[in-house]
């Protein structure tokens, strides 16, 4: 995985991991054309697009868009996976995570997101290591199901 962005529906971005050395003014660049090219994209499309050397991979769930960036021999499904298990563990976390959760709780969401992932490559796929793992992280605000994004 070179990179993955969360961005709402508005296309603010919420969050940013970039696994591969761009330079900044590339990344805002790639940034900018990755939000307008899938918020421009209908409900109903695939998931997955080609983009430049790139393939795309993201899923909308609720209000946030959750989108990464992976070479192109590369598995779609195991990316989306991935995305749906990253999400699985913000709902756990947070208990019914919302966009306002990764906006105020961001160190949360990346220090979760490094437990998922550790250069671009999946670590833990067992989902009670990862959960038992933020116990210690402090408590979850707010509580609830986990309904969230899910």
């Amino acid at each position: 995985m070179h990179f993955m962005l969360l961005f709402s529906r508005q296309g603010k971005l919420r969050l940013q991991k970039w696994y591969c050395a761009y330079p900044e003014k590339q990344k805002k660049k790639t940034t900018r054309e990755l939000i307008a090219t899938v918020l421009s994209r209908k409900a109903k499309m695939c998931s997955f697009l080609e983009w430049k050397d790139l393939k795309i991979v993201y899923k909308r769930y609720a209000s946030l868009y959750f989108c990464c960036a992976i070479d192109s021999d590369d598995n779609e499904l195991l990316t989306l996976e991935i995305i749906h298990r990253y999400v699985e563990l913000l709902d756990k976390y947070f208990g019914s995570v919302c966009e306002l959760d990764i906006i105020f709780n961001f160190e949360k969401a990346f220090f979760m997101l490094d437990e998922l992932l550790l250069g671009g490559e999946i670590q833990e796929t067992e989902q009670e290591e990862r959960a038992e793992g933020h116990h210690g992280a402090g408590p979850a605000p707010g509580g609830g199901d986990a309904s969230g994004l899910l």
